[in-house]
């Protein structure tokens, strides 16, 4: 047994990374815990919405959203493994929020859902063969090392705003864009139960409690169940703005079920869109998909790798480019597979702060979520309200990276500070990139240093400006 623990040990560098296996397990249980969501919340958006034939996935009669479920989960475990064994890193990969959605209600809406999750496909082989050439590498490694630590706080800020607004904690108002719980009030029990669980949880981060954010999400769970009980807050619906985000909180009636994830891998076409639409628009969505993945993937690389002291001194992380490749491959097995172009999670940095660093942090999530495929009804259990404390204070340890950027040199603090303003105020990792690489590029040219920009930024920051282009551009040609 010494001897595998020892192999183990030496394959993943644990000691080396200064981590130890319990640390490792814990974190790969904190990450799957503040990412099952995905399990619940991609079928609803994938399996619910239908094609331009009016037909759902998989052509099934009704909404196939457990079948969804049981594909987003095993291509999840698959890809997050692989990840762990390849890229030796503590990241988490799953189907990715806002592609879904584009794919469901932009990309579907115009050709069949074969076509569709063909485009993801077809994605994710360029991403791949970018990675190859060195490319997607030369990339990473041409961004100056203070605008990548403005992407981790601009992330930081990000994830804490989705923990805070997943929570209903902060909502949309109707003379305000966000306003404080319902009605400017904190008057709902799930509401109490978030507060509870956040004010605990960084009480134990704040003691360095082994396993707080784990022990965090299982005992705000645990609180939300008994609130639930006696409350009876239900679900949140807009007749029912206190109830509970994504998922009520009771003991599930059904523990075990099943549904063969591997027949919704005969489900795409990569190139029937293009017969199917005008090629430019294929083009176009094949385009948005990629940027978005592109980057996506980059700053959370940076930001989770930073936060588990990842990230060596030329702002690079050990084995880039098996980490990058592996991510691109995600993009196409997730059109494989019919559940969207998969990449890697922010949640990861769950894991992290509970103490992750290396891949086996990633095997033990990959197996949790295949585990998922069986025990879907378990998986759902968590609410929102519980797994969001975990977020937030995720966002706090990733935030403190800021004192590493010179602000007062304006070269680099207008474009960090566009990086990470834009992040939670777009809802969008890619949009704060974008911005920061435009600005960056602007103000060198402005103070007449055009020869210190890296010429791979030059391609990347008209990229952008293509990428923020393409509204104009299609209302231009009517497509």
């Amino acid at each position: 047994m010494s001897d595998t623990r020892n192999a183990i040990d030496r394959f993943f560098a644990i000691s080396a990374r200064g981590s130890t296996l319990s640390r490792e397990v814990r974190g790969g249980i904190a990450t799957f815990f503040t990412m099952a969501y995905i399990v619940v919340l991609n079928p609803l958006i994938i399996a619910t919405g239908k094609d331009v034939d009016g037909e759902f996935i998989a052509d099934s009669a009704t909404a196939p959203v457990a079948l969804v479920a049981a594909g987003t989960a095993f291509v999840a475990g698959v890809l997050t493994i692989v990840m762990g064994v390849v890229g030796r890193v503590p990241f988490a990969m799953a189907a990715g929020l806002g592609l879904n959605a584009f794919v469901t209600f932009q990309i579907a809406t115009v050709m069949t859902w074969e076509e569709a999750m063909g485009l993801v496909f077809l994605e994710g082989v360029i991403i791949a063969v970018l990675v190859l050439t060195g490319l997607r590498t030369a990339v990473f490694h041409a961004i100056p090392a203070q605008l990548k630590t403005a992407i981790s706080v601009g992330i930081g800020l990000f994830i804490a705003l989705i923990g805070f607004v997943d929570a209903g904690f902060v909502r949309k108002a109707a003379g305000t864009p966000l306003e404080l719980g319902i009605g400017g009030s904190l008057t709902s029990w799930p509401i109490f139960v978030f507060i509870v669980g956040l004010l605990a949880t960084a009480a134990m981060v704040a003691r360095k409690v082994k396993g707080a954010i784990l022990i965090g999400i299982a005992g705000t769970t645990i609180l939300a169940i008994v609130v639930e009980m006696i409350a009876k807050a239900g679900a949140f619906s807009p007749e029912n703005p206190g109830g509970w985000q994504l998922n009520q909180p009771v003991v599930p009636d059904q523990v075990f079920g099943f549904h063969n994830p591997l027949t919704l891998f005969t489900e795409f076409d990569p190139f029937g869109g293009f017969v199917r639409v005008d090629v430019l628009l294929a083009a176009l969505f094949v385009f948005t998909l990629l940027i978005t993945d592109f980057f996506d993937t980059m700053g959370t690389m940076v930001g989770v790798g930073r936060q588990a002291n990842l990230v060596q001194e030329d702002g690079t992380l050990p084995r880039t480019k098996e980490i990058l490749l592996v991510d691109s491959i995600g993009a196409a097995v997730g059109g494989a597979g019919s559940v969207s172009s998969n990449t890697t999670y922010i949640e990861s940095a769950a894991g992290v702060g509970e103490g992750a660093r290396t891949g086996l942090a990633s095997v033990v999530t990959g197996l949790l979520f295949l585990v998922a495929i069986f025990f879907a009804p378990l998986v759902t259990v968590v609410p929102y309200e519980a797994a969001a404390p975990a977020l937030v204070l995720v966002g706090f340890m990733m935030m403190t990276a800021i004192r590493d950027i010179d602000w007062n040199d304006f070269e680099i603090a207008i474009p960090a500070f566009l990086t990470i303003v834009i992040m939670p105020f777009t809802y969008s990792i890619s949009n704060g990139i974008g911005a920061g690489f435009i600005s960056y590029v602007l103000v060198k040219v402005v103070r007449g240093k055009t020869r210190e920009i890296h010429p791979l930024l030059w391609t990347v920051a008209a990229l952008f400006a293509l990428y923020f282009a393409i509204g104009p551009i299609r209302a231009l040609f009517g497509i």
